[in-house]
């Protein structure tokens, strides 16, 4: 009989696998911004956001403050270089005004985590109390980054067309919260079911909208380009989140 331990990691693994596929979906995007040399209309929003919910999630399952959470590590910390690269080169290829934008958020993010490190580790001394405090920020700032997927949604409700809705992302959404919810409940962890949960319920109402409404408008081909990328909680251990930004 497999021991929770081991089903744990199993599904933690599973999980890994699907929120990378998740952090790799904004590689078309920086390729293009790479190719032309500029970032045109694309906003770092996004990969700002998932940064520091990356940063958050790796303090997160450190041993200092919840025990026993590697694979909660290893792909937000993957997720950490990820962002941080796609952010290098907006960085490099971004007029002057949105490059100071960009610096003037990393240094907020830098100056926040450490606050936040700063004071876990000297007014908490317990991994429970710990766990709380970082645990509800991940949860606060997991569940503000799914505000882009309910603008999608909102979206495709009002054109009744699922053109800015692609079905592999919202399948893939889908999946990776059920995965990591799945990995929270077999040894419950409260921080991580919850947004992870929402991850789930945001991922199925997508796929039950591109149900209703796949093929009932005619897709527009006026060249434009959609960006899906997560975040995700790709808030990956957060559920995984999924924005769009249209390039017009």
């Amino acid at each position: 009989m497999v021991s929770a331990d081991a089903a744990r990691n199993i599904v933690g693994i599973i999980g890994n696998v699907i929120s990378f596929g998740l952090f790799l979906s904004p590689v078309p995007t920086f390729w293009k911004i790479y190719k032309k040399k500029d970032v045109e209309e694309f906003k770092a929003d996004p990969y700002l956001a998932t940064l520091l919910n990356c940063m958050l999630w790796v303090f997160y399952g450190l041993p200092i403050v919840h025990p026993n959470s590697i694979l909660v590590v290893t792909i937000n910390g993957v997720g950490l270089v990820v962002e941080a690269a796609y952010l290098m080169i907006y960085f490099i290829y971004a007029p002057n005004k949105k490059r100071l934008r960009v610096l003037y958020f990393l240094a907020g993010e830098a100056v926040f985590m450490v606050i936040v490190v700063l004071c876990v580790l000297l007014t908490a001394h317990t991994h429970e109390k710990r766990s709380m405090i970082v645990g509800i920020l991940c949860i606060i700032f997991g569940t503000m980054m799914y505000a882009s997927p309910l603008t999608v949604m909102g979206k495709v409700i009002k054109t009744k067309s699922t053109e800015y809705m692609p079905f592999l992302l919202s399948l893939v959404n889908f999946c990776n919260g059920c995965c990591w919810t799945a990995y929270a409940l077999i040894k419950f962890d409260l921080y991580i079911t919850i947004p992870n949960g929402l991850g789930a319920l945001f991922g199925l109402a997508q796929l039950v909208l591109y149900a209703c409404y796949c093929g009932s408008t005619p897709k527009k081909n006026n060249g434009k380009n959609v960006e899906m990328p997560n975040i995700v909680n790709t808030n990956t251990a957060g559920g995984g989140n999924v924005s769009v930004t249209v390039e017009r």
